[in-house]
């Protein structure tokens, strides 16, 4: 037990030199101090609570959802009646009072309309999303049913959810807490980041881009008041767009929607030196686009997001090759965040910001102030309770302490977790399970030294009985760091993080190290007896 070949020794201290040294850029960095630019400098990330940052919370309108399916089926259902052979023809189309209803040309195609219906209205696991029925014999009623809405507004958070973790990983930043809040909400986290306008801007946007031909067969002056042409709808041009304040009436149908896109990049256009976003399309989108323009050259179409109008340029000839470019009195940054929004996907329902929060650093600098000076008074207390109590045995827990906090704050950094402010919490926690065992393991030497064991003899088996109970309360703890990881959530997290890596550390430096070093000065000085 108390044997140590050199490799191991080499072998122990090339892990806790290593740990100690990841610790250092941590440390430098916590006391203003210039860490050496060439140098390795990965740090431990700080939470939303020390760091500061900006806080949202985001929620879905189930309305929206509704609304959103029941445009999504007018276009399945008219698809699927176009494709029909003979095709099926329809009229007097309405998606009024939640409800989709379309009129069948001749009654006689009933049956085979609703043949068409019936796969589109099955939803995952035999789960009826849809009511169908036909009312005065050749109207076609299809009305969701509240499961159908309940899983889509699901999906549609879990799409959501990955959304907004791609924009703000486009942001650069470190460790955001992304998650899901009951059935419509997301809570977003962002540590360091304290400008909450920002990040709704880049959040509230749903980035839905569309490209549809302008009607130009609508009078202006209807236009103006709101009344579309059969076939046509109207959008508003967008705040801050040239034609901000009119309208615009575009073709429902036939337009190109920007799911198909596979990159987006700000620019500016090198002939009018106006900020612009290039897309590009993939395969499918790029052919698509390609035969919109080619079959309307000077034609002008709209460049619709999220609803507004960006501009309404003129097709001067085919776009070939799946590029195409975005164009909307864009600033540097707005172009920007619309690059982002427009590679990160569309939201797939729009997200309204319901309560906002800008957490200061001072607050976070204060707890980490007063979480330092709690850790030292009661490290000092703790130090010299050991040492006037186990001699040089204390001697030896105080230096493993040293190293334990070192080495905990080096893995933290080596593995990019986050501390928060109950990770203070489980920070001092696991120095406090770093002194019980060495408490343990001191108080079953003396034991041993009672029973009239000789030294060596009392020490090797004060190590190896204490070791055991140590092990297996450590590993209860490890269980419940583990469980709290898992189902836990934000600053929970961050204290399993630190308390499971804490239990590694400890158990290395309180029981393996001090065990190699009391072994190393048994060996040189041969001791008659100790004082314990």
């Amino acid at each position: 037990m108390l044997e140590f070949p050199f490799w191991k020794r080499i072998w122990l201290w090339g892990i806790t030199l290593v740990a100690v040294a990841a610790a250092l850029p941590s440390i430098f960095s916590a006391t203003n101090v210039a860490w050496p630019a060439q140098l390795p400098s990965p740090t431990v990330n700080l939470g939303l609570d020390l760091a500061g940052g900006s806080h949202l919370l985001l929620e879905a309108n189930p309305q929206d959802v509704r609304e959103q399916r029941l445009q999504n089926m007018e276009e399945a259902a008219r698809q699927a009646m176009r494709n029909a052979e003979p095709r099926i023809r329809i009229g007097d189309v309405s998606t009024s009072n939640n409800r989709l209803s379309f009129l069948l040309n001749d009654a006689t195609d009933v049956d085979r309309a609703r043949g068409l219906i019936e796969p589109l209205i099955q939803g995952q696991n035999l789960t009826r999303e849809w009511d169908l029925s036909v009312v005065d014999g050749q109207r076609m009623v299809l009305i969701p049913t509240q499961d159908g809405i309940d899983q889509a507004l699901n999906d549609a958070m879990d799409s959501a959810t990955e959304v907004v973790r791609r924009r703000i990983d486009e942001l650069g930043t470190r460790e955001p807490t992304i998650i899901r809040q009951g059935d419509a909400r997301i809570v977003v986290q962002v540590p360091g980041l304290e400008d909450p306008e920002a990040l709704k801007s880049l959040l509230g946007q749903t980035a839905e881009l569309e490209f549809k031909l302008v009607d130009l067969n609508a009078l202006p002056e209807n236009v103006q008041a709101g009344i579309a042409p059969p076939g046509s709808e109207i959008y508003p041009y967008a705040a801050g767009s040239a034609r901000e304040g009119s309208f615009e009436a575009v073709r429902r149908l036939g337009g190109i929607r920007g799911d198909s896109l596979t990159g987006a990049q700000a620019g500016v256009n090198p002939e009018s030196n106006e900020n612009v976003v290039n897309i590009q399309f993939d395969s499918q989108g790029g052919a698509k686009f390609a035969k919109l323009s080619t079959e309307n050259v000077d034609k002008p179409f709209a460049i619709i997001l999220d609803g507004a109008i960006l501009s309404a340029p003129v097709f001067e000839g085919p776009i070939l090759g799946g590029a195409a470019q975005i164009s909307g009195s864009f600033t540097p940054d707005s172009a920007n965040q619309l690059a982002i929004s427009l590679r990160s996907g569309a939201l797939p329902v729009p997200l309204a910001v319901v309560e906002e929060r800008t957490v200061g650093p001072d607050l976070g600098a204060d707890s980490i102030r007063r979480g330092m000076l709690a850790m030292l008074i009661g490290s000092l207390a703790v130090i010299a309770l050991m040492v006037a109590t186990y001699g040089r045995f204390g001697i030896y827990a105080t230096i493993a302490l040293g190293f334990n906090v070192m080495m905990l704050l080096g893995i933290m950094a080596g593995l990019n977790t986050t501390l928060t402010l109950p990770g203070i919490a489980g920070f001092v926690l696991t120095i406090g399970a770093a002194v019980d065992a060495n408490v343990l393991i001191n108080e079953r030497i003396r034991e041993e030294r009672k029973r009239g064991r000789r030294v060596v003899a009392a020490v090797e088996t004060g190590y190896k009985e204490a070791s055991r109970a140590i092990y297996d309360a450590n590993v209860t703890n490890f269980i419940a760091g583990v469980l709290l990881f898992l189902f836990g959530s934000g600053p929970i997290r961050g204290f399993a993080v630190v308390l499971v890596i804490g239990l590694f550390t400890s158990v290395f430096t309180a029981v393996t190290l001090t065990r190699m070093w009391v072994a190393d000065w048994l060996r040189a000085k041969r001791p008659s007896d100790i004082n314990l």
